[in-house]
């Protein structure tokens, strides 16, 4: 297997489209004037704020690094720098006069056991291999330009993704998912003491389980804060990543590429704006999709119980009011707006209003055969696996 093979299809997908914005190849065309004038000055600042950590200093961690280069086919000179730091934390530079540059905090490097320092040397080669420099996140939010809200969103959707692409990387090459857990733990949390703390995986894991549970309420999600977050929330990756080593990338016989990425796309729905509340068009006609699944799913049932009736408000709001609704006009829509949003939406959007439509079905307590078959209809009617209904029903809003 190659880098190449495991990285997240979402990273490549929005990562063309960002390529292809205006605003982007704007900041892009305006950075490649300024290197034209010479070197952006990374490898002088790196020489003159930090240490650099030659083959003689630190044979140890040139073995590691050895080691990724050669597992993620990196074929350009490579030098490592380490600086005073508290903070555990790593970063690749963007090449520079032909070379790549890695540095480490003192702290991370004086921490981190051998698999999991391969895995973050992994992770910043794989921001390189997969060419995540091409999008200059940083310049374009802090130029004096004003980036759409739409655009925004999208940028740090991407960033998120490309995180996921990273740790695949650090994970191909350390091998090992309890070191690459133990690794973003303590990224997380800053602990490393045993007499504090015995890393426990799934006790870890169980915070992702709370976060989906949260957000399967009807009308919760995302906080605003999370939509602009770089990077996924550290259970979520680790989630991620132990999926990924689920995968057949990882494991012969394994789950197929696509089942991860559904996967977890739908992990990182926790992470994305609410479609019950958000402004775009995409938005509009996912809750239009939403009334009429609803109904639909809840009509299976000998008619919209009461109970159904109190869920919807609780999506809808105490504004909603079946009665002014024609219910036989709304459920024959429903063909038309599946097709929409399939055409409109992201998958992980999608999962969304299937999440949602399985709530309604629950209201009653139990499920029909009839309800079951509408769910169904319309989960494959937006290509979502029967198996994520399923999931949902038995009970968790989450994919193991």
């Amino acid at each position: 297997m190659k880098a190449h093979g495991i990285r997240c299809e979402n990273d490549l997908k929005l990562a063309e489209g960002l390529l292809n914005d205006v605003l982007v190849q704007k900041t892009r065309a305006d950075l490649d004037r300024m290197t034209e004038k010479g070197p952006m000055g990374v490898r002088r600042r790196l020489l003159s704020s930090s240490v650099r950590l030659s083959r003689g200093m630190s044979p140890s961690v040139h073995k590691m690094t050895d080691h990724c280069v050669q597992k993620l086919g990196v074929d350009i000179p490579l030098e490592l720098y380490a600086y005073a730091g508290p903070q555990f934390n790593a970063a690749c530079f963007k090449p520079e006069d032909g070379r790549l540059f890695i540095i480490f905090s003192s702290s991370l490097l004086e921490a981190f056991d051998e698999n999991e320092l391969m895995f973050v040397v992994g992770h910043e080669l794989g921001h390189h291999v997969y060419q995540h420099h091409d999008i200059p996140v940083g310049y374009i939010a802090t130029a004096n330009q004003q980036v759409p809200a739409s655009l925004a969103l999208q940028l740090f959707a991407w960033t998120r993704y490309a995180e996921i692409s990273a740790d695949r990387a650090g994970a191909f090459c350390a091998n090992d998912l309890s070191a690459v857990a133990q690794a973003l733990f303590k990224l997380a949390s800053g602990l490393t003491s045993e007499r504090v703390v015995s890393f426990n995986l799934s006790e870890f894991l169980k915070q992702m389980g709370e976060m989906q549970a949260v957000d399967a309420e009807p009308g919760q999600g995302a906080p605003v804060e999370d939509w602009f977050s770089t990077h996924p929330f550290s259970p979520l990756r680790v989630k991620a990543l132990q999926l990924f080593h689920q995968s057949g990338l990882m494991l012969n016989g394994g789950i197929e590429k696509a089942e991860l990425e559904i996967g977890v796309q739908g992990m990182m729905g926790l992470m994305e704006p609410n479609y019950l509340e958000g402004r775009t068009e995409a938005a509009k006609i996912m809750r239009q999709l939403f009334i009429a699944g609803a109904i639909a799913v809840a009509n299976a049932r000998d008619g919209i119980g009461e109970k159904e009736k109190s869920v919807l408000k609780e999506f809808m709001g105490e504004a909603f009011s079946l009665e002014v609704l024609n219910v036989d006009k709304l459920i024959d829509t429903l063909p038309k707006r599946i097709r929409l949003v399939k055409q409109r939406a992201s998958i992980t959007q999608r999962m969304q209003v299937v999440r949602d439509l399985s709530v309604v079905a629950r209201a009653e307590g139990g499920i029909t055969d009839n309800e079951l078959l509408v769910l169904y209809a319309i989960a494959d009617g937006l290509e979502i696996p029967r198996s994520l209904v399923m999931h949902i029903l038995d009970g968790d809003a989450g994919l193991d």
